[in-house]
């Protein structure tokens, strides 16, 4: 039986490789991007494609209420941005904020807006987005400054999440996907879209086999803290 799976910031790269791939296999897809009417590619996977801004709490509100009563098997947090930050010269108050708001404090609400329908749901599983820049441990070099403490902000949401949902069943994770050629990670990046999202799907479909709250490379090896 087909699994619903809602996946946000899928207008292009992961996010819409992520669609594509499961769409493929035959699985319900509910779709989200700011501009719906931009969206070609997406539409074309299939996908049932909504308007949502992740940065708006009443966008996320409004999302969620329009979804009815329905169900949602697996929410895969993907909506993120890159940052600017690159040095303590580079750090704004406003650059900080935005990059904190839509790369940590989004997936927080969306989850939150969404949780009765993955209640509803069979598979109950809260899957973000994240970075290895968002290591503290592997952190040597500096640089990114907004960029990693926002995902590793995502990290600890990751854990509280799994630890207040252990009790109805939920099971939660991080991923970093790689280093993936998108718009964010460069031409030079080592892995396609594909490759990334298909090893992500594999770990995912098997999630029960590690810890809830576990964050993970996309091979499924875990990432140090």
């Amino acid at each position: 039986m087909a699994a619903t799976y809602l996946v946000t910031g899928a207008n292009r790269g992961i996010g819409l490789e992520y669609a594509k791939q499961l769409r493929a296999r035959g699985e319900t897809v509910i779709a989200t991007c700011r501009e719906v009417e931009k969206a070609t590619e997406l539409k074309d996977t299939g996908a049932e494609v909504h308007a949502l801004d992740v940065a708006s709490e009443a966008s996320i509100t409004e999302f969620a209420k329009g979804l009815g009563d329905r169900a949602v098997d697996v929410l895969i947090n993907n909506a993120g941005v890159s940052s600017t930050s690159k040095s303590l010269a580079d750090c704004t108050q406003e650059e900080l904020a935005r990059v904190l708001l839509i790369n940590s404090i989004a997936p927080m609400l969306v989850t939150k807006a969404l949780l009765p329908h993955l209640k509803r749901g069979t598979r109950k599983q809260v899957v973000s987005i994240s970075s290895q820049l968002g290591s503290i441990a592997n952190n040597t070099g500096g640089s990114s400054y907004g960029y990693r403490a926002s995902k590793a902000a995502l990290n600890q949401f990751n854990r509280s999440l799994s630890a207040e949902l252990a009790p109805l069943g939920f099971h939660t994770l991080c991923m970093h996907p790689g280093w993936v050629r998108t718009d964010m990670g460069g031409p030079n990046a080592t892995l396609s879209t594909e490759e990334s999202v298909k090893s992500m799907l594999g770990v995912i479909d098997k999630a029960r086999d590690v810890a809830s709250g576990s964050f993970l490379n996309f091979d499924g090896k875990p990432l140090p803290w």
